[in-house]
Order: C-alpha cells, then sequence, then structure tokens
C-alpha cells in the first residue's frame, strides 16, 4: 500500500477550496464552498484522474484510487475495500490510494451499522475491479491486434502470450473507451485465484492513526471557527425554563450563548435542546457552560425510575403477553409437568461510550451546508441537518472523518444538527464538543430488558416445553411517539431465531414504554436474548445433571435448517435472502465444539476455577465462546482466559476478522460488570468512566484466543457477533467455579453475597 493520504498528512495545514477541485472526481468529493481552512482535512483525489466506475479512478501515473463510501472507525472497513477491489482488478497493493467518500444516495446505504458493510458490498465491490480488469485486459489487445482471450491482466499490468507486456497507466485512456459487459456477464476470479481476499493485512491507516496523523472530529480545525459546548435538559423532553446569559456572556473568551430549540414530536434524530455556550476555545465555552445556572420544566419522564421500572418489566413478563412464535402447546405442557426450571433475567440500560465522544464542525451558507462530523451514515445526517436548518438534505455535504469508536452512538446524528443549527445562527463555522459526561448521560440508550424463561423437562432431562416472554423499551419509540411494543426487527435479534430443538414452544413479548432515548448498540437485543436463552440452556444442563457443552448440543438438535418463517412471517433474517442465509443449526453445532475443542473442554481446572460455554447466531453469523473464570473465596472475579470460534461465511480479512472477535468479546464483558445506565427523576445517575464502567486491563483476559472457521459461505456480519454470546458465558464459568448463578446483570457485588 502507498502512503496513506486519506488525509492530509499535516492535520493542522490546510488547502484553500476551489470549486474546480470538487468538479473533476465527478462528485465523490464536494469541496464546495467550504471555509478555507477544512477543505484540506480530507484528501482531494487527483484533478487529473479519470473516473472508471464509481468506486475506482485511474491516475496517470498509475495510482488508483479508491472510493470507500462506509465510516472507519477501528473494523478497519477501509482496508477490507482495497483489499477486494484490488484483487479484481489485479491492482498492486502498493498502488492503491483510498479516498473516503462523503454522504451522497449515489452510493446506495452508507450506514456502518448492523455488521451490513461486507455483506451489503462485497459482490458489487468485486464487480467493479472486475469491470477495469476487463477494460485494461481489452484495451490492451486493441492496441496489440490480438484476441483478448491471450492476454492477461495481472498486478498492475497486461501481458500476451507472445511476451509483450503494457502498464495499467498506458492504457488508461484507451481502457476507459471500453465497455464493460452487464455484471452478470463479468469473469469473476475463483477463489483460489484470490490474491488479498481472504487474507491478513495490515491496517492501512494504522500507521496514521499511531503517529497522531489522522483526523479525528475533534482534530478539524478552521481558524475562524468557535467552539460550542452544550447544556442539554437532563431529562429527556425537557425544556429550559430559564439561564443566566448575561453572566455567562461576561465571562473571557465567550462569544455568545444560544437556545438550541426543544425537539417535536418523537425524538428521532433531533438534538434533545438546550443552551449552547459559544466561544473561542473549548475551555472559556466549558467554564461559560457551568456559569449558566440552567433551570428546567423536565415534563412528562420526570418520574422515570430505574428500581420501579425494573420491578414493572419483572412483573409484565411474568404474566401472558402477545404472541410472536408458536409451535405445540407448550402452555398445557408447563401446566401438568412434573419437572420445571423457572428464572427471570435482567440487564439494565447501557451507553455505547465509544473512547470519543460525538463531535461535528459546520458551516452554514445561505444555499449549502457544510459538515465534518464522526458520524456512521453520513446520509442520515443529510437528512437531520436538513431538517434542523430547513433546507433540502441535497445541499448537505457531509464529510466523514475517522471515529474514535462508534458502537452505534454516532449513526445518531444529533450532534451534526446542533453544529448546523449554531452555525446558522451564528454566521460562523462552529465545533461542538462532546463531553466523556454529555455523552454518558445525554445518549440514546441501549434498551433496559427483563426476561422470563420456564422449561418442562423430561425424564431425560430434555426440554419437553418452552416458554419466553421479552419486555424491553423498543427502539420505535426513537421513531414513532407512543410506540411500547419491540417490532419485528428487534425481536428477531435473537428471540424469534431461538434454536432450541422442543416440540413445544411459545414465545411472546410484553410492552413497556420509553422514559429515555432509546438507539441500538453493537449487537443491539441479541444482548440480553443471548444472556437469557444461553444462561437457561446451561442451568437446565446443571439440573439435569449432565455436561453443560453436551447439553448446549443437546438442546439445539440434530443438523438441520430451521424455518422461522413459518411460525413468524415477519422474520426478516438481518436482511438476508433466507435461502442464501438460513439458519442452519450445523454451523452452530460445529462453532460449539470447535471453541469447547479449544478450550480443552472437559479438563481438570484449579479449585475456585470454572469454564462456560454459550453459542449464537446474530447478523447471519455463528459464535461460540468458552470463558475460563477465577472466583476467590472472598467473590473477587479474574478472567483467565476465552476462547472463541467464529464462522462468518467467507471473510475478506482474517486478521481483522480476529481483532473485532475480541474487541467484540471485551465489549462484552462491559455488558455483564458494568453498572448500567441507571435513571432516578428522569435523570442519569452515571457520569463517567467511574460509576459507568467499561473494562480495564484488570477485567478482561490476558489472551482471547480465535479461530475463524474457513467457509465458502457467502460473507456474514462480523463486527457485533462475539458480543451477545460473552456475557452468558462468564456467568456460566462463574457458576461452574463457585456455585452462584448470575441472572441479573452487572455482576457487581453478587459474587461477595
Amino acid at each position: 500500500m502507498s502512503k496513506n493520504t486519506y488525509f492530509d498528512m499535516n492535520r493542522r495545514s490546510f488547502l484553500k477550496s476551489t470549486a474546480a477541485a470538487g468538479a473533476l472526481v465527478l462528485g465523490t468529493y464536494f469541496v464546495g464552498g467550504a471555509p478555507r481552512a477544512m477543505a484540506g482535512v480530507l484528501t482531494k483525489p487527483a484533478e487529473d484522474a479519470k473516473r472508471a466506475n464509481l468506486f475506482i479512478a485511474l491516475r496517470p501515473d498509475g495510482m488508483v484510487e479508491i472510493t470507500c463510501h462506509r465510516s472507519e472507525m477501528g473494523q478497519q472497513i477501509r482496508t477490507a475495500i482495497a483489499q477486494i477491489v484490488a484483487d479484481e482488478m489485479e491492482a498492486k497493493w502498493d498502488n492503491i490510494i483510498v479516498i473516503q467518500g462523503k454522504g451522497d444516495p449515489k452510493y446506495g446505504d452508507q450506514n456502518t451499522d448492523g455488521s451490513r458493510s461486507i455483506r451489503f458490498n462485497m459482490q458489487r465491490l468485486r464487480e467493479m475491479g472486475a469491470s477495469v480488469r476487463y477494460m485494461m485486459q481489452h484495451a490492451a489487445a486493441n492496441r496489440w491486434g490480438v484476441e483478448p482471450n491471450t492476454c492477461k491482466a495481472e498486478q498492475h499490468q497486461v501481458t500476451h502470450t507472445s511476451g509483450k507486456v503494457i502498464a495499467y497507466k498506458d492504457l488508461i485512456d484507451d481502457a476507459l473507451n471500453i465497455t464493460p459487459p452487464e455484471p452478470e456477464k463479468l469473469t469473476l476470479k475463483s477463489r483460489k485465484e484470490w490474491r488479498y481476499i481472504n487474507t491478513g493485512m495490515a491496517h492501512i491507516d494504522l500507521n496514521d492513526i499511531v503517529t497522531g496523523k489522522a483526523t479525528f472530529a475533534a482534530d478539524v480545525r478552521e481558524p475562524s471557527a468557535l467552539v460550542a459546548i452544550i447544556e442539554r435538559p437532563p431529562v429527556v423532553g425537557g425544556k429550559v425554563k430559564s439561564f443566566d446569559a448575561d453572566t455567562v456572556k461576561a465571562m473571557p473568551g465567550v462569544v455568545d450563548v444560544i437556545e438550541i430549540p426543544a425537539p417535536k414530536g418523537a425524538p428521532q434524530f433531533q438534538p434533545k435542546g438546550g443552551v449552547a455556550v459559544i466561544a473561542k476555545n473549548t475551555w472559556s465555552a466549558w467554564q461559560g457552560r457551568t456559569a449558566l445556572n440552567a433551570q428546567w420544566n423536565d415534563g412528562a419522564n420526570a418520574d422515570y425510575n430505574s428500581d420501579a421500572f425494573k420491578a414493572s418489566l419483572l412483573n409484565t413478563v411474568n404474566g401472558p403477553q402477545a404472541h410472536v412464535r408458536e409451535k405445540g402447546d407448550a402452555m398445557s405442557v408447563l401446566a401438568s409437568a412434573s419437572d420445571k426450571l423457572i428464572a427471570d433475567y435482567y440487564m439494565p440500560h447501557l451507553a455505547q461510550a465509544p473512547m470519543e465522544p460525538p463531535c461535528a464542525t459546520a458551516m452554514y451558507y445561505k444555499d449549502h451546508v457544510d459538515v465534518w462530523a464522526a458520524t456512521q451514515n453520513p446520509q442520515a445526517d443529510m437528512e437531520t441537518v436538513g431538517a434542523m436548518v430547513g433546507m433540502e438534505k441535497e445541499k448537505i455535504n457531509v464529510h466523514v472523518t475517522m471515529l474514535g469508536g462508534a458502537f452505534g452512538r454516532k449513526s445518531k446524528p444529533d450532534f451534526s444538527a446542533e453544529a448546523a443549527y449554531l452555525s446558522m445562527k451564528t454566521g460562523k463555522a462552529i465545533r461542538v464538543q462532546w463531553t466523556r459526561e454529555d455523552d454518558i448521560q445525554h445518549g440514546f440508550y441501549h434498551a433496559v430488558s427483563a426476561q422470563h424463561v420456564e422449561a418442562a423437562l423430561d425424564d431425560d432431562g430434555k426440554i419437553d416445553a418452552y416458554l419466553h416472554r421479552t419486555a424491553f423499551s423498543p427502539i420505535a419509540s426513537t421513531f414513532q411517539e407512543g410506540a411500547n411494543a419491540p417490532f419485528s426487527f428487534e425481536l428477531d435479534l435473537g428471540f424469534t431465531d431461538n434454536p432450541i430443538l422442543t416440540p413445544n414452544m411459545k414465545l411472546e413479548r410484553g410492552e413497556a414504554p420509553a422514559k429515555a432515548r432509546i438507539g441500538w448498540m453493537r449487537s443491539v437485543s441479541n444482548i440480553f436474548h443471548a444472556f437469557a436463552v444461553q444462561s437457561f440452556i446451561n442451568e437446565a444442563a446443571h439440573k439435569a445433571g449432565k455436561d453443560s457443552k453436551d447439553y448446549l448440543l443437546e438442546a439445539i438438535g440434530p443438523d438441520r435448517i430451521i424455518d422461522v418463517t413459518k411460525q413468524d412471517a415477519e422474520y426478516m433474517n438481518y436482511w438476508g435472502d433466507k435461502a442464501v442465509y438460513p439458519l442452519d443449526t450445523s454451523r452452530l453445532r460445529h462453532v460449539i465444539e470447535k471453541a469447547a475443542d479449544m478450550a480443552g473442554w472437559g479438563r481438570k481446572v484449579p479449585k475456585g476455577r470454572g469454564l462456560g460455554i454459550a453459542a449464537h447466531r446474530s447478523f447471519l453469523t455463528y459464535v461460540a465462546t468458552v470463558v475460563e473464570v477465577e472466583v476467590s473465596d472472598a467473590g473477587d472475579l479474574k478472567v483467565i482466559k476465552s476462547w472463541v470460534a467464529i464462522d462468518a461465511g467467507t471473510v475478506v480479512n482474517t486478521d481483522t476478522v480476529k481483532n473485532q472477535t475480541q474487541g467484540g468479546s471485551v465489549y462484552g464483558i462491559t455488558t455483564a460488570i458494568s453498572e448500567g445506565i441507571t435513571f432516578d427523576k428522569g435523570r442519569v445517575q452515571q457520569s463517567n468512566f467511574h460509576n459507568y464502567r467499561v473494562p480495564r486491563m484488570s477485567d478482561s483476559p490476558l489472551d482471547i484466543e480465535v479461530e475463524v472457521v474457513q467457509s465458502d459461505a457467502p460473507p456474514a456480519g462480523v463486527g457485533e457477533p462475539a458480543t451477545p454470546v460473552y456475557a452468558p458465558a462468564l456467568c456460566n464459568a462463574i457458576f461452574a467455579a463457585c456455585g452462584k448463578r448470575i441472572r441479573q446483570l452487572p455482576i457487581g457485588s453478587q459474587l461477595k453475597a
């Protein structure tokens, strides 16, 4: 890979924008009327580059520009996209430059969420690369007056059977006159011909990140830009009653104090409202906010109390609820069963808590707005900003910086809308900087949930009937006022697609009003559904007196395809074709056997130690995790090691898959040990990492061993599937170590009781 030029190498020196710069790249990067300093934050494509297709441009010097239309937040999507395109077009890795695409509907979906980037794009990216290879091969054939099938494109050049060789750069003009066939008629490489795909390749941005050259949202600087720190309503739906603008405006460095209007209707991605302190620097804005003395009308959600809501949720799931999926007659079997297992599970709200809090810079003009943001979904920024400033979304230019983590938070661009609104009100470039406290206390939270599970066990300890009820505040409430029941797309995440083999099953969902802004977080409702299902199976194994791994395999049953749609026609299967991505228990069983084998399952462990296992299918990927823990006599927990087997179908970068699986596992530790987000009088009680715990090194295992299953299956998701299995595997290991069953998270002091 050539020297990476995603961002200007000197991120604090900038180029003056010109209208011509945007025009020459056929819409991939529009500088437009950007402020003079911010135009250089994203590297401009070469002015003499010539576009071969939507994702590929060719430079006269032989360099190839590959456009990445997805956001880079540590998952190495820029590397993966380059691997796919470069492989199919037979480009030299050192001759590749990745250009970051701005928000633009022409790319199709740009929402870097839901572990979909490779799955949604691999085929068309391969076709784009193959089309350039075709063009080069045919251009050379025309030049030499020979048949195209006597020419071969390989490593940035075309060779003929006679021994003639010509470089790509010398064929550009000829190649651009070649019209490639329709995608279905292109010849794509076979798997055995892949050069870059399905290998481990270094993160192309790694050097810039570790040397401080990569530009994140907080690095964006425009000399005349002002900084905004915002005091937001502590209660969702609250409105400002009063604030001391005069005192704040008199403070050194403060330029203005501006009220941001309260949102209307459902929250959507609108700002919460509040009061912004505009200043010449971050410190002055921060100090100004502390002097605002804002008073609030809290509104209808001021009664939100987590303890009371928890009791309400548990009460809900302990009574009959709405039908989701059913076969057999579970209720009758349960009613007459002599051997039953009943358990309730609970998980609190969680925050995404990326290391880099939200940040965006905006400049408002009469006919357009420029936004520079750490966003997962620039098209959502276009819509949200446009609505906030009363402008068509097509006039909102969203430039994507690096993201210092996101986990779902930065696909909700309220922070971009804040920056654009304040720029409109001041006529200045504005950088809105959220603090860690802002992020913890004013986010879109992962839903609090309660689960009730019952099973009737036959004489052999097998599950003869199974009942599962779930209740949680739905994401739908963010988009629709009054929504209090989860839609299918949330129930389909680990609930509807329950793989347990039993003749009698009944799944029900309860209602739960949303008293906070509810949003998706890494793995979404898979987190609490997998926790309940995998914990319950482990409990059933113990009650039946069987090995927990063997019982898990027994509960899943033999190799088969489960057609959930026979019982729930709405099952959406992660937007995947059910024929292409069936729910295949053979793959789930395989990762269980693999992870158990990796961990040496069945070996004798020292006193106070235990092994726990859990497995789950999410985002069309199959993951099994084994965790080894040690619990001292005093109740101190230590995670010794983890083993993970992951089957994500065809993968692009094996190293990335391992990295994301390890990261997803550590993120899963958060779901188990964090205090969670709790509310009292409508206010979040946590504020920073001292009371919203994310894993420290001491909380994490020294080694997370990952085995990537080689597969010819279509590509599936990678970023999220390792997270849901970790908490149940950890809690099952705790039970094996000390006999204490964890049904409610966080673990907290339960081991010391």
